[in-house]
């Protein structure tokens, strides 16, 4: 998205409970927006939490992985980040986080991870090139909120994000997992 990755600490925002849908579902184009853009990422599914997780320690948390969206209302966070509110409008909305079958097992530290569009590859990277290493993001995470087993834990995107149109066919993975598939009704 244009920023100097690692010069800051990461960047973490939250979803509700009932943003998280299952693989296969038709989600409603979101209201209050006319640029709703996908971001393909691998998510971690937590066994146990914990506050000030140390590095060393964070994978003896991870229960396992899936491959998530996160549906972004774009005009609302440009909105919000010109203004320096928070990015809840443009994050935090009903069916926004789309995800697929969770996979119990060991960190896939490499693979690719892709997302199309009506059939055309939109995203296509490897997860060796994430900026910040889930041991990272939940050691950073776990110092600003006490983790719980069951939290979903979203890791960040690839280059390629773009616009979403009602009648849209996504499909997404990452090598290894279950794939996540939805449109956009």
């Amino acid at each position: 998205m244009g920023n100097d990755p690692k010069s800051e600490p990461p960047i973490f925002f939250t979803k509700p409970a009932d943003a998280v849908v299952e693989s296969g579902a038709a989600i409603p184009y979101a209201a209050n927006t006319s640029n709703l853009h996908f971001e393909v990422e691998l998510v971690v599914a937590l066994k146990a939490g914990g506050a000030d997780i140390a590095e060393a320690d964070a994978l003896a948390h991870v229960w396992g992985y899936g491959v998530g969206v996160d549906l972004t209302r774009r005009d609302r966070q440009a909105e919000a980040k010109k203004g320096g509110a928070p990015w809840d409008v443009a994050k935090a909305f009903d069916q926004s986080a789309p995800i697929s079958a969770l996979t119990q097992g060991a960190h896939p530290g490499k693979g690719r991870i892709w997302l199309s569009v009506n059939g055309e590859t939109k995203q296509d990277a490897d997860l060796s090139d994430m900026i910040w290493s889930i041991p990272e993001i939940i050691a950073h995470l776990s110092r600003s909120w006490r983790l719980e087993a069951g939290d979903l834990i979203f890791t960040g995107t690839p280059a390629g994000v773009g616009p979403l149109h009602r009648g849209d066919e996504v499909v997404c993975g990452v090598d290894g997992l279950s794939e996540l598939r939805f449109s956009i009704a």
